[in-house]
């Protein structure tokens, strides 16, 4: 994880950047003094509630279908360690550490507004757990939009569980005293603070964003060589006819695709050859497009999300003038809808990626090779990998149902419409991943294509994006193991430096 320039939570709002830059490239984390304040003055509204004995959910009652339930003194410190412990009861395979530093990173953001009233010593120590690199190992099933996520995070601050440290699996405990760390003494509400909120769904969504904004510009740039090795007809991306139906995201995919296509000896060539090419070739910048503005459309729900305030109860104004208010802010539908959104607009870029390359190893519509070996029979060339294409498609067509529909009933009856959101994010990243691995197989196919059409010249783009891949996998003369090629087509794909040195003006 190499070390980026620090992100510090002031009166800005938060970007999407700044979370995947804490999360996955190691940036330090820091709050301003203004934050720190807000914070402290929250934290005397809670002290206040104490000692005035003013019944407030969560503050000094039980919580759930508990909430009417009374407590005091001693007891509000014992709920509060004792809420992260009854809900740190999540099950499945752990978290990647990135994904568990983007919830962190959310829920400092979440405690920052001062509305939470969460003590300044709690916020402290997950800092000190995010920028020494003590990433609490979290189970990544159980959460109904909050809850299991954020407990599992929370006892690692008891010195509880285990984390992700130094590149192995150790106690929490371990880790601490290694870091010279003490457990944390919780009080009034901290607990409820630190199970409370959407920053699961929301730190997750942050690190969903940045894959897809990268995988929406491989699409364009690998569209646009299966494009070319079908000698598609240019007319289609004319600017004219695009502007004519005046969507955002498909004005910029006409743009790219015109520049990636640019001196194109195969494309003038073939000016002609047919009428109109098959939908898959012809309308890429109307899907392309949509899926663009889909993630627009997610980018201001998740970043809206991000620098709000998601806890429940919230607390107003001053410790001698304040209020302290239940209400639903953690109920997340605006992510959870959003990640579902930005799962179909991906499930269709793997859709229309996998119809587009079935056509390049496909003899009878594609004029080259079949299955794009020089000598097919013996060889079996590139036809199983569009039968792997097939299958994470045929998955991306389920994890495209929305979670947000999903709703349950828990606590009682207390709870009794949730969002999933949760698990909408967590299906967008296998999504991503699946649809990656689609983009590769086109991407190792198109190339291929290009093999059989190099005695002419292609556009400036699509040009350079196969000699990047030229410099990691080498022509397809006869069969040989492919899963490595595929591996190595995706690691390209998932390297945005990369993407970046070789097409500087795509967008």
């Amino acid at each position: 994880m190499s070390q980026a320039e620090k992100v510090v939570i002031a009166d800005a709002p938060l970007r999407w950047q700044d979370v995947v830059a804490v999360a996955r490239h190691g940036a330090p984390l820091e709050l301003s003094a203004k934050a720190w304040a807000r914070i402290e003055n929250a934290q005397a509204i809670v002290q206040r509630i104490v000692a005035s004995g003013e019944r407030a959910y969560g503050v000094n009652t039980g919580l759930g279908a508990l909430c009417n339930v009374s407590l005091a003194d001693e007891q509000l410190s014992q709920l509060s360690r004792n809420t992260l412990l009854s809900h740190a009861c999540g099950v499945g395979a752990p978290l990647a550490d990135e994904q568990t530093r983007a919830i962190m990173c959310a829920a400092i953001r979440n405690y920052s507004q001062g509305k939470s009233g969460i003590h300044r010593q709690v916020v402290e120590a997950l800092l000190a757990l995010l920028n020494r690199g003590i990433t609490p190992q979290v189970p990544s099933q159980g959460s109904v939009g909050y809850l299991t996520h954020m407990a599992h995070i929370g006892i690692a601050l008891l010195g509880v569980g285990n984390v992700s440290y130094r590149g192995r699996i150790v106690s929490a405990q371990q880790a601490l005293s290694e870091e010279g760390l003490l457990p944390v003494r919780l009080g009034a509400k901290d607990g409820l603070c630190l199970v409370n909120g959407t920053p699961c769904m929301t730190g997750l969504s942050c690190l969903a964003i940045a894959d897809a904004t990268r995988l929406l510009q491989w699409a364009d740039v690998i569209g646009a060589m299966s494009f070319e090795a079908q000698r598609g007809q240019i007319a289609a991306f004319d600017a004219e006819i695009i502007a004519l139906k005046p969507h955002p995201g498909m004005q910029q995919v006409g743009l790219n695709l015109r520049a990636l296509l640019d001196g194109s000896e195969v494309i003038a060539s073939s000016k002609g050859i047919r009428t109109q090419d098959a939908l898959s070739i012809r309308s890429i910048p109307q899907v392309h497009g949509a899926a663009r503005d889909q993630l627009a459309h997610a980018m201001l729900q998740i970043e809206t999300e991000l620098n709000g305030c998601t806890d429940n109860p919230l607390l107003l104004g001053t410790p001698d003038n304040f209020r302290i208010m239940s209400q639903a802010n953690p109920h997340g539908q605006s992510v959870a809808m959003a990640a579902d959104l930005l799962a179909i607009a991906m499930a269709e870029i793997g859709s229309i990626a996998e119809r587009r390359l079935d056509r390049l190893i496909n003899p009878h519509v594609s004029g080259l090779p079949a299955f794009l070996v020089a000598n097919p029979g013996v060889n079996s060339g590139m036809m199983i990998v569009q039968y792997v294409a097939a299958s994470l498609c045929a998955e991306n067509r389920q994890l495209a149902q929305p979670a947000v529909l999903d709703n349950y009933v828990t606590s009682g009856l207390q709870e009794d419409h949730l969002s999933m959101g949760t698990n909408a994010a967590l299906k967008l990243h296998r999504a991503l991943e699946n649809c990656t691995q689609i983009l590769a197989i086109e991407y190792l196919l198109a190339a291929q294509a290009f093999e059989f059409l190099k005695a002419q010249r292609f556009g400036a783009g699509t040009d350079a994006a196969w000699r990047l891949l030229r410099e990691r996998v080498p022509a397809y003369d006869q069969d040989r193991w492919l899963a490595p090629d595929i591996a190595a087509a995706a690691s390209v794909l998932k390297d945005s430096k990369l993407l970046h040195d070789a097409l500087p003006n795509l967008h």
